[in-house]
């Protein structure tokens, strides 16, 4: 009686794991996805190497003149690193934020305006002896510029502004600003 119970719990297990299969394969059919590697600077000499994770569900709404709305999802994980950094020289971060995107509908070059706010997990809130931001929660809030090109509008580029801080969750919140350039491939 056993083996047949595991013979039928393995041949459920291998239809649900078809069935994902078929049903992620329809998904990647529809949606894109794509990796984006960002640097950026910000105060008290903290430089950030950027690694994001795109999915692009094609949400598009709101055509305007050749150009339209667009939501695209983000997940990143990110190394900051400061010179002045006498607790902590190395911070990871890992967050997503989900992308609101005004594009050009057409054209070799796309350019596009760009907004989002998620949310980040430091591994240390304190990056010198005398600045710290509190919690390892914060929020990411970030605007931006740049463009999509390439035969099947494969590549983007460009450039965000991007505030991190815990909203005064807890005090001191002095937040830290980002100046980030970036590029991104979409398989």
């Amino acid at each position: 009686m056993e083996k047949k119970n595991n013979a039928s719990f393995n041949l459920a297990l291998k239809c649900a794991v078809a069935a994902a299969v078929l049903c992620a394969s329809g998904l990647a059919s529809a949606d894109q996805f794509g990796v984006q590697i960002a640097g950026g600077l910000a105060d008290h000499h903290v430089r950030k190497l950027d690694l994001g994770f795109v999915w692009d569900p094609n949400l598009t709404w709101w055509e305007i003149g050749g150009w339209h709305f667009a939501l695209v999802g983000e997940a990143h994980a990110a190394w900051w690193h400061t010179d002045e950094g006498n607790v902590h020289d190395n911070i990871g971060e890992f967050g997503v934020t989900p992308v609101v995107r005004f594009i050009k509908s057409s054209g070799a070059i796309r350019p596009f305006i760009e907004a989002g706010v998620g949310v980040r997990i430091l591994t240390h809130p304190r990056i010198s002896s005398d600045y710290t931001l509190s919690t390892a929660f914060q929020f990411a809030d970030m605007v931006g510029v740049g463009a999509q090109f390439g035969s099947h509008q494969q590549y983007q580029f460009g450039y965000r502004f991007q505030h991190v801080s815990n909203a005064s969750i807890k005090e001191p919140n002095p937040g830290i600003n980002f100046q980030q350039i970036y590029v991104q491939y979409n398989f």
